[in-house]
């Protein structure tokens, strides 16, 4: 996918452009937290999917996944080895001490919002905490990147950062997922341009005031080689380590970085 957007930028929006990104993005985050709260022991990810689509829907949005390229559920619901694209079933039950990443998106009047988060089942060990926060922390660096004037790959190059700072905080190292990464997101879930997790800075079309992007590290507790399954969407680590997964759906404005998909406390 190439990295230039209309003239050079990374594409952007109004000011009322964006709060209607963030009127979608208020579904997502509502859908994330209700998917959350059904989560434990017990509940299948089928389960999971149904409420996401009940929240969705009663907001009047639309779930931006379901049908997606024929993908069948509301959410992407990844499971301990699964990294992205896990396909919601009645026959993948939650487990205590299951590591789940929830990937939702919702569009609302023609724009859509796209946001994921990682959390454990009961009790995790130390090791998929630290996955988890490790990939927090990466999300919130590429976030602070997003600012006027920057390049595209500025956010690259701080999401990197904010992996290798962890694996400092950590004392120990985390995989960045290959060839899977952030994007552009407006009236269409997916655009120009492909953000990379990683990279050197000052390369590709400048961010401006209204320019959004879905950034989304994907860290693994081991390697960063990936397979995808034989159902055309189920992305799992080679090695069957964990993998944690964080996005929100951020615009630049002229006060610093605005998340799209703010989640309700």
């Amino acid at each position: 996918m190439g990295f230039f957007g209309r003239r050079g930028v990374v594409p952007f929006r109004s000011a009322g452009e964006l709060d209607a990104m963030a009127a979608a993005g208020e579904v997502v985050g509502r859908a994330l937290v209700a998917v959350r709260e059904a989560s434990a022991a017990g509940i299948s990810t089928l389960e999971l999917d149904e409420v996401a689509e009940t929240v969705i829907r009663e907001a009047g949005a639309i779930p931006s996944f379901k049908g997606y390229h024929g993908f069948p559920g509301s959410i992407c619901s990844s499971v301990n080895d699964v990294v992205v694209h896990g396909i919601p079933s009645a026959e993948v039950v939650l487990a205590d001490g299951d590591l789940v990443s929830i990937d939702c998106g919702a569009i609302l009047d023609g724009w859509h919002g796209d946001s994921a988060w990682t959390y454990g089942v009961g009790e995790i060990g130390r090791d998929s905490a630290a996955l988890s926060e490790a990939t927090r922390l990466s999300l919130e660096a590429g976030i602070a990147a997003m600012v006027d004037g920057a390049r595209l790959t500025d956010v690259s190059h701080a999401i990197e950062q904010g992996t290798l700072d962890a694996c400092a905080t950590f004392d120990r190292p985390f995989g960045i997922v290959a060839g899977y990464g952030g994007h552009g997101i407006g009236r269409e879930m997916h655009m120009e341009p492909f953000l990379a997790n990683e990279g050197e800075p000052g390369h590709g079309p400048r961010l401006v005031v209204g320019s959004t992007l879905a950034i989304e590290p994907m860290l693994t507790l081991g390697t960063e080689e990936t397979s995808v399954l034989e159902d055309d969407w189920t992305v799992v680590t080679d090695d069957g380590s964990r993998a944690a997964h964080w996005e929100h759906t951020v615009a630049v404005t002229a006060d610093g970085p605005r998340i799209l998909t703010r989640r309700p406390a």
